[in-house]
């Protein structure tokens, strides 16, 4: 049976944590910046954590 492949596009967005987390950038902070506030966009400069059954489907995304 052949080797199981990641998602590329997924490893190039997601990263995994130590503890086993979901890290990812957070959206919408690229463009369209004129509209939202600077309060806003502060905000947006943190990373993001999935919880749940999306950070399940991003880590067998992942496996390899």
């Amino acid at each position: 049976m052949a080797k199981m492949k990641s998602h590329s596009a997924t490893k190039k967005r997601f990263r995994l944590t130590a503890s086993g987390h979901v890290k990812h950038k957070q959206p919408a902070k690229n463009h369209i910046t004129g509209k939202k506030t600077p309060k806003r966009i502060r905000v947006l400069r943190k990373k993001a954590y999935l919880e749940g059954t999306q950070a399940n489907t991003v880590k067998s995304m992942l496996q390899q």
